[in-house]
């Protein structure tokens, strides 16, 4: 984003990081955001949200650091699953997030992906408890990937790009508010 936050965009006016929290917050009452400490302007975007904020304090390291703060707290929670959305998809909506958390409480033991329609795998992703302990292994910034791979994967999927549309640059931004999909 060449110095330029992508989670502290504003969609709807608001930074795209709180309007996603509101969407899960609307698909359940139980959001965990996972932060780095010193990302303060984070922190703030999500100030009254009722949610808890996972200090991530090896980000550096990449996403395994994000999920295994978000496996700890679920497992300290007692969830039976835990969903992954990621802030820079401002497609998903709370329905989707709902229907995911429906489609995967059908099979509670096998992790569910949103994908296209055509079953381009994206997210989030709902992983269940079974797989918390094997993502408080995670390492490196593969994500889930590894995990996913090695477990048998329920897809879902949702309308047009949704899944998939990730805004990482300020052109791909720059295109997703022409309404145009991402090269």
């Amino acid at each position: 984003m060449r110095g330029t936050d992508k989670l502290l965009q504003p969609v709807d006016g608001q930074p795209i990081l709180r309007l996603v929290t509101q969407r899960a917050l609307q698909a359940t009452p139980y959001v965990g955001v996972a932060l780095r400490p010193e990302h303060v302007e984070r922190q703030q975007a999500l100030s009254g949200l009722p949610v808890i904020i996972l200090p991530v304090k090896d980000a550096s390291e990449g996403l395994a650091a994000s999920l295994r703060a978000g496996a700890s707290w679920a497992l300290a929670q007692n969830t039976e699953a835990l969903m992954v959305a990621l802030p820079d998809m401002p497609d998903i909506t709370a329905d989707d997030m709902r229907d995911l958390i429906a489609a995967q409480a059908r099979q509670p033991n096998q992790p569910m992906r949103a994908s296209t329609v055509d079953g381009q795998p994206g997210h989030p992703v709902i992983l269940p408890s079974a797989l918390f302990p094997e993502m408080k292994n995670l390492v490196g910034d593969m994500g889930a990937r590894t995990l996913l791979g090695s477990h048998s994967t329920g897809l879902h999927p949702l309308p047009g790009l949704r899944a998939v549309l990730d805004l990482d640059t300020p052109e791909q931004w720059a295109l997703w508010r022409k309404g145009q999909p991402r090269p």
